[in-house]
């Protein structure tokens, strides 16, 4: 279950991968399957082929991507993972608002 993110968030976040952007979007996220995980990022992206290439700069298998067939495929960031490639992004502003900053 998604909660914590807003239609505008969203839509920025759709709008970016139509411009062909690798886009992020992090949410509060609860899934009975990762109980130990509280949040999530997407990465997305319209091109498979550039997010999989994106993908292999942090060790992420091309299998992993949950293609979409409404063109927002992405994959899902979560843990330490998701802390690493936020920090590589400069995405300090998802790691502050969703209190994942370890210090």
């Amino acid at each position: 279950m998604a909660f914590g993110i807003n239609k505008k968030a969203l839509r920025d976040w759709k709008n970016a991968i139509d411009n062909g952007e690798i886009a992020f979007l992090t949410h509060y996220w609860l899934d009975d399957k990762y109980p130990q995980y509280h949040t999530v990022t997407k990465a997305g992206a319209k091109n498979l082929e550039q997010l999989a290439l994106w993908g292999e700069n942090y060790q992420l298998k091309k299998e992993w991507i949950h293609v979409r067939k409404d063109g927002y495929s992405h994959f899902d960031l979560l843990g330490s993972t998701q802390i690493h490639i936020l920090k590589s992004e400069g995405l300090s502003d998802h790691l502050a608002r969703f209190n994942l900053i370890k210090e």
